[in-house]
C-alpha cells in the first residue's frame, strides 16, 4: 500500500509498524529502502526474506540527524578514527554511508554478523521525519532502520514508490516520498582499516572526501597492494600478515548487481554505432549506407535481439522496428538520477538486451560506471 508523506496518518502507521517488528518501503535520497527496526534480529531477517537477499550480506543502518547523528552512531558503533568524524561533519545528511566498528550485542543481523557496522544519515526530508519519530517515541526510541534497496536481491533498486510496489507487492506499506534526487546508492566508505577505504562509489568523488577528512582515500585495490607491501617488507611477514584488517563486506559490491531481465552489455560510441548498423542488417533491414564489419551477433557473442533497447549520450541512432531509444543525459548527476528508472522501463517494454554507451571514465562518471559496469556482469 502506497501512502503520500503528505497524508497526516502515514508517519504514525510506519512507526508503529516498525516497532512492531514490520517492514515498511521509505524514500531516500539515493533509492527507496526496505526497512526495519535494527535492533530486531527477526525484523531484520525479514528483510532478507523479502529480498531473497543472502543473511551474511550486511545491511545499512539509517540513523536520525539528530545531534549531527551523534548519538546514532554512539548507539551502533565504537571507536570512530578522527578522518570518520570529519565525513561526518562534511558530509552528513548525505548520501555517504560509513563502515565502522560495531558495539558488541548491537545490530548483529544488520550486520550479517560481521564486528563492523554500515550507518548512514540520509538527507531526504521523509526519511528525516520518520527517523527522527522513531528516536522520540514515549515508549522508547528505536535507535535505527535496517534499509537495504527495496527490490529483489541482485536488481534494479527503485526510485519511486511504484517501483517499489512492483517489485514487493501491495500488502507493504510505503511512504511515497516523489522520485529520488540522486537515484544510485551512497557512496561507501570503510572506516575500519586506518585509513579511508572507498568500497563503493557513488555521487559523492574521491576528491570531495579525500578533502574532507585531510587525507588520501584508497581504492580497495590499492589499500590491498599497500598492505601486502607493507607485509612483504616487514622481517616478521607472518606476524604482520596475521594484523591485517580484514576487508568488510558492504552492500552492493557484489560483481553482479544492479541488475535488469534483460542482459546489459556496454559499448564504446563507436563500437555502439557499429553494432547497430549490423543489428538492422542481421533483422533483415537495410545496411546505412558505408556501414560494414562483422554483424551484430558476431560483437554481442550472441543473436542479434529482436527487442533492442538503446541508451547512448553522443549520438542519437537511427529509428527502427523493435528498437527503443533513450537518450543519456549529458551531465553525470542527471544520468544518475534517471539511471535505474531508464533500465526498469526498458525491461518493461520486453526487450530482450539494452546496450548502453560506456560514460567517461572522469571521476564525476565513477557511481554510473560502476553501477553499469555490475549492472552488466
Amino acid at each position: 500500500m502506497i501512502v503520500s508523506l503528505s497524508d497526516p496518518s502515514a508517519l504514525p502507521r510506519a512507526v508503529q509498524t516498525l516497532a512492531d517488528g514490520g517492514l515498511v518501503g521509505l524514500p531516500t535520497e539515493t533509492v527507496y529502502g526496505l526497512g526495519a527496526d535494527a535492533s530486531k534480529d527477526a525484523a531484520v531477517a525479514r528483510i532478507f526474506a523479502a529480498k531473497g537477499r543472502p543473511a551474511d550480506h550486511p545491511l545499512i543502518v539509517h540513523i536520525a540527524d539528530i545531534d549531527g547523528g551523534v548519538s546514532g552512531v554512539q548507539h551502533f558503533a565504537q571507536a570512530l578514527p578522527d578522518f570518520a568524524l570529519s565525513l561526518i561533519a562534511a558530509f552528513w545528511p548525505g548520501a555517504l554511508t560509513l563502515i565502522l566498528p560495531r558495539r558488541p550485542g548491537v545490530a548483529t543481523a544488520a550486520a550479517g554478523g560481521q564486528d563492523s557496522v554500515g550507518l548512514r544519515c540520509p538527507s531526504h526530508p521523509g526519511a528525516q521525519a520518520l527517523l527522527r519519530a522513531l528516536r522520540q517515541r514515549p515508549e522508547g526510541a528505536i535507535w535505527g532502520v535496517a534499509a537495504p534497496s527495496a527490490n529483489r536481491f541482485g536488481r534494479v533498486s527503485p526510485t519511486t514508490a511504484a517501483h517499489v510496489q512492483s517489485e514487493l507487492g501491495e500488502d507493504l506499506l510505503i511512504l511515497d516520498g516523489g522520485p529520488c534526487s540522486l537515484g544510485i546508492e551512497s557512496t561507501i566508505v570503510d572506516c575500519t582499516r586506518g585509513v579511508p577505504v572507498l568500497l563503493r562509489p557513488g555521487s559523492i568523488s574521491t576528491e570531495a572526501l579525500a578533502q574532507a577528512c585531510g587525507q588520501p582515500v584508497k581504492s580497495a585495490s590499492e589499500f590491498a597492494a599497500a598492505a601486502q607491501g607493507a607485509v612483504a617488507s616487514d622481517a616478521n611477514a607472518a606476524a604482520a600478515n596475521t594484523a591485517l584488517p580484514a576487508a568488510p563486506r558492504a552492500s552492493g559490491t557484489l560483481e553482479s548487481h544492479y541488475a535488469p531481465r534483460a542482459r546489459v552489455r556496454l559499448f564504446d560510441a563507436a563500437g555502439l554505432k557499429l553494432a547497430l548498423q549490423n543489428w538492422r542488417t542481421d533483422l533483415g533491414a537495410p545496411k546505412a549506407p558505408g556501414a560494414s564489419g562483422p554483424p551484430a551477433a558476431a560483437l554481442a557473442g550472441a543473436s542479434a535481439p529482436a527487442q533492442l533497447g538503446v541508451y547512448a549520450r553522443s549520438f542519437a541512432p537511427q529509428a527502427a522496428p523493435g528498437l527503443l531509444l533513450q537518450p543519456m543525459p549529458a551531465t553525470a548527476a542527471q544520468t544518475a538520477q534517471e539511471l535505474f528508472a531508464v533500465l526498469r522501463a526498458l525491461d518493461d517494454a520486453g526487450v530482450q538486451e539494452i546496450w548502453v554507451e560506456r560514460v567517461p571514465a572522469t571521476p564525476d562518471w565513477a557511481g554510473v560506471a560502476d553501477r553499469l559496469q555490475r549492472a552488466s556482469a
